[in-house]
């Protein structure tokens, strides 16, 4: 299965998660409104972000699986970063607007007690996107996307937040009305943590970043292929789930094409064994005696 086969695939876990988030925001918002509940509002627009978010993954992974061109000779697959980097911005956003609201609740003298029936819906929900969250982790893993994986993850999180807010209404209905406030101003502090994480992320993949744990790994891999004297460059990047490797290795001068080729595709049948989705460029320069 190659890797535009596996994008296409991994757009079902972000149309499961898309309609689910729609009909729990449009649900606990109305309950909570009903229900004079302020965790379970700020649960409701959290799951907003979360629908702008799902939508950022698969407009990513759609335009992600358009082929090269003459101006995108690297592919296309950076676009789910740049969608995720703007979702990040939204959820910020979101989250600034919900600690607002629930700060200036705090304003009011007598806050009202949430219904029990934003309880139910809260926890409700709580189960649902727990098993939205089983979903798409066991179809990530299928199709090997990080993205979804990521997606699977948001899902655990949002399945927290609404058991969390689950609590905070049955504290408020037990008499302590100001804990379901207190409650929306965590969501709304986890809300802007997620952004900051999606936002760390995204800024790290786009300025080539790559972790130093795995370019060791590569390289001593590399390294270990017979022929190999020296390796004298390494350098790896992702584009969305792709990764693009290009290194040196020094080899016997007296080699010929032939044998120098066949160290060349060693090293790029060993890493492409541990990096499915990869592309690996190696370049052989001599070794010379001053460099031994």
């Amino acid at each position: 299965m190659d890797l535009y086969s596996n994008l296409k695939k991994g757009e079902r876990g972000a149309w499961v998660s898309i309609w689910t988030y729609v009909v729990l925001s449009i649900v606990k918002y109305t309950a909570g409104t009903l229900g004079a509940s302020e965790a379970l509002k700020a649960d409701a627009l959290n799951n907003t972000t979360d629908v702008i978010a799902s939508v950022a993954v698969l407009v990513g992974l759609r335009i992600s699986q358009k082929p090269p061109d003459d101006q995108h000779r690297y592919g296309h697959l950076r676009a789910e970063t740049i969608a995720s980097l703007i979702a990040s911005f939204i959820m910020a956003a979101v989250g600034l607007q919900v600690l607002i609201g629930a700060v200036r609740s705090l304003t009011v003298e007598e806050a009202s007690t949430p219904s029990l029936f934003t309880g139910i819906v809260a926890l409700a929900s709580g189960i649902v996107m727990l098993i939205v969250y089983r979903y798409n982790l066991r179809l990530s893993r299928k199709v090997g996307s990080v993205a979804l994986k990521a997606a699977a993850l948001d899902n655990r999180s949002d399945a927290l937040v609404s058991l969390g807010a689950a609590a905070g209404i049955a504290g408020a209905i037990f008499g302590y009305p100001i804990i379901d406030t207190i409650t929306a101003i965590l969501i709304a502090v986890l809300i802007l943590l997620s952004a900051g994480a999606i936002f760390k992320e995204a800024v790290y993949t786009l300025t080539d970043g790559f972790d130093e744990e795995e370019g060791k790994e590569l390289s001593e891999l590399a390294e270990s292929v017979d022929g190999v004297l020296r390796l004298k460059d390494f350098k790896g990047r992702m584009h969305g789930n792709h990764v693009f490797i290009d290194l040196t290795v020094t080899v016997d001068p007296s080699l010929n094409v032939v044998e120098s080729h066949r160290i060349t595709e060693e090293i790029e049948r060993r890493l492409e064994k541990v990096k499915p989705f990869s592309t690996v460029l190696v370049h052989i320069e001599p070794e010379l005696s001053k460099n031994r």
